[in-house]
């Protein structure tokens, strides 16, 4: 295998006896994970991820009526943001002169996003709290722990019910857009044959940026009158309690940006010109010879990125705008039991409101906010507390009853 190949994953059915593959995987595969923020419930963005391997995946329970199998693919591959590792927080001098130092230079999302897009993990992890957002940005390492490890393996055994995943080689940044591409494709004809689909990955344009997540379920009623996917998140909790009203903010937003990017792909509000320049992606460019394979096995052959791009807007033109009420559930670690769901209404306004104030932070347009005095609780549970210039007196800062950050969202978002 050539230095600029690598691997994905791919999905395929019960019945298929594809081989798997396994390499390292050289090539830019814009991918973060969102499991940095499992002890504060909205996940943080990591600053520095190994890379793995990319995958397509297969729906595995039988579609409806004489509809024939289709294949769906999840890439899994993850880098670092800005292509290499930041240093140690202990080894990153005095932090004002840094932070002095780059009011000179690029804006966040240019230096961070701009081959990638804003996930929506960025945009919660920037309303959870804009100064530790800042803190992973420009010093952050990767931290784990039991809990997210836990709720990582909850969140894939839940994707595993649905695909099963093989590996499939990829040689090309245009190759990996591809499978994510496809991945949304299948998923979504998925959803329409099923009636459910999970870990679904979606790009957009919205608000004048690339926005990119993975969605964690999408159903359609079961009624007949009513066919609009119901978009669904599942949060696990290390505590059999609730989480407090802040936690479930943060969960809301991020269930309001799927919806907005979903809403605005099925109303073909995607500009591929805008799509291919931003990422610096040829179009034209021939895709794998076993990626070629794979599309045609799965119903959907295509040559060039180009063509899977256009399969993607016909795809979206036939799916119907999601539900406007929106459905996070909170499930206990121990016994994955549910501890309660939230029922919400989609609100445009108060969304948009949000996103605006996030891209002033990452354009650059003003300093970091610091948490409100009354969520202050939020600083118990943040790495950086001990460097942070709000920290004064957290030891007598009272946490409200039922409040802890346990929560854990567990997926990978596409960068």
């Amino acid at each position: 295998m050539s230095e600029t190949e690598s691997l994905s994953e791919l999905p395929l059915n019960k019945s298929n006896n594809t081989k798997s593959v396994s390499s390292e995987i050289p090539i830019e595969i814009e991918i973060v994970s969102e499991e940095e923020m499992a002890l504060l419930e909205a996940a943080l963005a990591l600053a520095s991820v190994p890379a793995n391997a990319s995958a397509i995946c297969s729906p595995l329970r039988s579609f409806h009526g004489k509809a024939r199998s289709i294949q769906s693919i999840t890439v899994l591959s993850k880098r670092s943001f800005s292509g290499h590792t930041e240093p140690d927080i202990e080894d990153s001098g005095n932090f004002a002169s840094t932070q002095k130092k780059n009011k000179n230079n690029e804006s966040f999302l240019h230096r961070f996003r701009k081959k990638k897009g804003l996930s929506v993990t960025d945009i919660t992890s920037t309303e959870w709290c804009e100064k530790q957002m800042e803190f992973v940005l420009l010093h952050a390492k990767r931290r784990t722990n039991k809990a997210m490890k836990i709720g990582s393996a909850r969140h894939a055994k839940l994707e595993e019910e649905v695909v099963k995943k093989v590996k499939v080689q990829v040689k090309s940044k245009e190759d990996t857009w591809a499978l994510k591409f496809l991945n949304f494709i299948i998923g979504a004809n998925q959803l329409l044959f099923e009636g459910l689909t999970r870990e679904l990955p979606i790009i957009g344009f919205a608000e004048g940026v690339w926005m990119v997540g993975v969605i964690d379920e999408i159903r359609i009623p079961a009624t007949e009158t009513d066919r609009n996917p119901i978009l669904v998140d599942t949060k696990t909790r290390v505590r059999d309690t609730l989480p407090a009203e802040p936690q479930r903010r943060n969960g809301r937003l991020q269930l309001m940006c799927y919806k907005y990017i979903w809403d605005n792909l099925v109303a073909d509000n995607f500009p591929s010109q805008k799509f291919f320049d931003f990422f610096t992606l040829n179009p034209y460019s021939i895709l794998s010879e076993e990626l070629r394979e794979r599309t045609a096995d799965s119903g959907f052959p295509a040559d060039t990125l180009d063509d899977i791009v256009r399969l993607f807007r016909n795809t979206c033109s036939i799916l119907p705008p999601s539900h406007d009420q929106l459905l996070l559930r909170y499930e206990f670690q121990k016994d994955n039991s549910l501890l309660g769901e939230d029922h919400f209404a989609f609100d445009s306004d108060w969304l948009k409101n949000q996103i605006h104030g996030c891209l002033e932070f990452w354009l650059g347009e003003r300093e970091a906010c610091y948490t409100p005095e009354e969520e202050r609780w939020k600083c118990r549970f943040c790495q950086f507390a001990s460097i942070c210039p709000t920290n004064n007196g957290l030891d007598s800062t009272p946490s409200p009853t039922n409040t802890s950050p346990d929560s854990t969202p567990h997926k990978h978002e596409l960068e």
